[in-house]
């Protein structure tokens, strides 16, 4: 495999999560009760790195925050994991994003996403890092971004050889030809693969399928607790099992899922290798609490 600097470079989002986890969420118009509210680090695509760092990956992040004290939280979490930071851009008078986040008893979760300066990472901003995409094997990418630093970001890998991790989550309503000819692995779940496969009813097969012929080069939807299913090539789907474990919070497992799925990757493993891999990270990731969690090591991860 070509060396390069990078095992991964995350393009993406970071965020400041502001928790609170509640007996029972609340219904329209209605007020219940709460815990402390707790701030910690957060954002798809600082989760992401954090993930692959963590693993092991030699990872990099390019993602802009504010110069005030949520960038400072988010760098200084990123630094603990491992993460190179020198891509990271930090905006004079901006906020850093921020996710409002409810947790109920089972450990489910809502959000509610301000960009702050996750909306300012700019397509120029990553044309300007070409040398950094030019170093990673592995480029991972999300939707808390503008899509046309996405589209940037697709563009500077095809050109410098970069393997494309493509997450579009929040979900767009649909995927430009050429972002999802780009995605090898595309990596949704099964709300977001339903959507973009426009199948009305159907299967996460059929609606990997569908992604699949649509133009995707690889598919992997991710199932919850039930695991996850990879297609990849022209062979049929394959299912991987999920891992049963206690439940504590879910916030950021898609986050964990992805950014060891990238970093296995990186190292050569194949699809589904590093999709078995994967699912067993994200088993960890929802015991613990927070977005950005830390883990054994990858081979205990890989033991467990």
């Amino acid at each position: 495999m070509q060396d390069r600097d990078y095992d991964v470079l995350v393009i993406g989002s970071a965020n400041a999560d502001l928790t609170v986890r509640v007996d029972r969420r609340p219904g329209p118009g209605e007020t219940v009760p709460g815990t402390d509210l707790v701030e910690s680090a957060g954002g798809k695509g600082a989760n992401q790195a954090a993930a692959a760092a963590r693993l092991g990956a030699r990872t990099a992040l390019l993602a802009k925050v504010g110069d005030d004290a949520f960038g400072e939280l988010l760098l200084d979490a990123q630094r603990a994991a491992g993460t190179e930071l020198r891509h990271v851009l930090v905006e004079p008078g901006a906020r850093t994003g921020t996710a409002l986040i409810v947790v109920g008893p089972d450990g489910d979760n809502q959000i509610v996403v301000s960009p702050g300066a996750n909306a300012r990472l700019s397509a120029a901003d990553v044309r300007a890092a070409r040398d950094a995409v030019a170093a990673a094997r592995v480029v991972s990418l999300q939707w808390e971004v503008p899509e046309e630093t996405v589209a940037a970001a697709v563009a500077v890998a095809g050109e410098t050889g970069a393997r494309v991790v493509l997450n579009p989550s929040p979900v767009p309503g649909a995927l430009r030809a050429e972002l999802l000819a780009a995605a090898d692995p595309l990596v949704v779940n099964e709300h977001e693969a339903q959507l973009l496969s426009g199948v009305s009813g159907g299967e996460p097969a059929e609606w990997a399928r569908v992604l699949r012929e649509s133009g995707a080069r690889s598919v992997v939807v991710t199932l919850g607790g039930e695991g996850a299913l990879v297609l990849d090539g022209v062979a049929d789907a394959v299912r991987i099992p999920g891992v049963k474990v206690e439940v504590v919070d879910t916030t950021g497992a898609g986050d964990a899922f992805t950014g060891a799925l990238a970093a296995r990757l990186a190292r050569g493993a194949s699809l589904e290798e590093a999709a078995r891999f994967a699912v067993r990270v994200g088993a960890v990731a929802v015991t613990r609490a927070g977005a950005q969690p830390s883990y054994p090591g990858a081979e205990e991860v890989s033991r467990s």
